[in-house]
């Protein structure tokens, strides 16, 4: 089963979360970008998991 890899950030809706830009994701792939996540102290407001940085993939060139 593979992360699903979201390109917006949940609470914002920044557009610029490609697959290699750092990002905050919780267990149940809930996505956040960066600075959102910082402001909720690492607490994912869905589930109240911890927001943890989202693994890169590698672009394909």
């Amino acid at each position: 089963m593979a992360l699903e890899m979201r390109e917006t950030c949940e609470r914002c809706g920044t557009a610029a979360l490609p697959q290699d830009a750092p990002a905050r994701i919780c267990s149940y792939e809930c996505t956040f970008c960066v600075p959102c996540g910082d402001a909720m102290d690492g607490i994912c407001p869905n589930c109240g998991g911890e927001l943890v940085p989202r693994p890169r993939r590698a672009v394909a060139v």
